[in-house]
């Protein structure tokens, strides 16, 4: 599969401004290692080649077990393998990226609330859009994975 354009030089104020999105988020509450897991999730559901890439290579260069990694899309049944926040976090993630199948249903803000507060959610929630956002523009425009071109 060969990339479709470039949308980063063909909208550069447009992707600038995505990146203003993943900056508030980097700067939030949140633990980076618990977004970039959130990121590595919604990356497995929109089934993204390139997020997973760069998401995949993210958590290993952050330290993260490469157990814990290959378990994100099973991690309802990685027992303890996940804490609390990360199981919650990740639910959360799921049902606001399938939004259309779910409509986020009040059990799920419920879950999603008696681990964070207001803010964090909101901030969580932001970086979910985000990451949703920029699975679709690589998706659509085929981007490729870092992986591809070191072969």
């Amino acid at each position: 599969m060969s990339k479709r354009l470039d949308y980063t030089q063909l909208a550069p104020a447009g992707i600038k401004a995505l990146g203003g999105v993943y900056g508030y988020v980097a700067q939030s509450s949140l633990p980076n290692t618990l977004v970039e897991l959130v990121y590595l999730r919604i990356s497995q559901i929109n089934n993204c080649a390139y997020c997973l890439d760069m998401h995949t290579r993210d958590l290993l260069k952050n330290g993260q077990q490469v157990d814990k990694i290959a378990l994100v899309q099973a991690w309802a049944e990685a027992g303890s393998l996940f804490d609390e926040r990360e199981r919650a976090a990740l639910g959360w993630a799921e049902t606001v990226t399938r939004v259309a199948e779910t409509g986020v249903p009040d059990e799920a803000y419920q879950a999603a609330r008696a681990v964070f507060g207001e803010r964090d959610l909101v901030d969580l929630t932001i970086a979910i859009s985000l990451m949703n956002a920029y699975n679709r523009m690589a998706i659509s425009f085929r981007n490729t994975p870092q992986a591809v071109h070191e072969k």
